[in-house]
């Protein structure tokens, strides 16, 4: 089995998965370039949030996975025949980032979760601040996206809750690269992600009732 062949079938699975079983809803699809590339930062509330939201931009992006998912056979196998890149947790990471940073200069698309871990409540988790690092040196859109009932799998299968991916209008280099590099300017910005997903969440919500 070849890269590719990993990543399609996961595609396949995944969209499957969540379309027949699940009754996943899109919205904002159009918010998605089609061409060129982007940061999309999404919250993150359960385990299979990177292939949920992944595939429903219909463009191939990659990911920052732990480091740990590549460090047994099978499953260092699987990861790098998807389109992830490994990341030390708990420290910065600069090898990581620089690669990041390379994918988005020729034109690929980034996920990038800014809590960092899954939330297990229904608060946003405080950002991290290195999304906000990358944006600077990096200097285009950022897609905000908020994913809805991924921690909820079953009760979504038995029509108990929903699943949802919003995509939303992206956060112009304009509205950021002003800032001067630094911890606080890094904050800022992946500040300002964390409230554009909120904004998602309260459209969401307002839809819903």
């Amino acid at each position: 089995m070849t890269p590719g062949v990993i990543y399609r079938l996961g595609w396949w699975t995944t969209a499957s998965f969540t379309r027949v079983l699940l009754r996943i809803k899109i919205y904002g699809i159009e918010n998605i370039p089609k061409t060129g590339s982007f940061m999309m930062a999404s919250n993150h509330i359960g385990a299979l949030d990177p292939p949920i939201v992944g595939t429903w931009t219909r463009r191939t992006v990659w990911f920052l996975a732990k480091e740990e998912l590549f460090s047994n056979p099978i499953g260092g196998f699987i990861m790098r025949g998807l389109p992830s890149l490994p990341l030390k947790r708990g420290v910065f990471d600069r090898e990581a980032v620089d690669v990041a940073e390379k994918k988005l200069a020729i034109g690929d698309a980034l996920v990038i979760f800014p809590e960092g871990t899954r939330s297990k409540t229904k608060e946003f988790l405080k950002p991290k601040r290195g999304i906000g690092m990358l944006a600077l040196r990096y200097g285009g859109p950022i897609i905000p996206c908020y994913i809805h009932g991924s921690n909820r799998l079953m009760d979504c299968f038995l029509g108990r809750a929903k699943m949802s991916v919003t995509y939303g209008k992206p956060i112009e280099p304009s509205e950021y690269m002003d800032l001067p590099p630094g911890k606080e300017s890094f904050e800022k910005i992946a500040q300002m992600a964390m409230e554009r997903i909120g904004e998602l969440r309260d459209a969401f919500k307002s839809l819903s009732n």
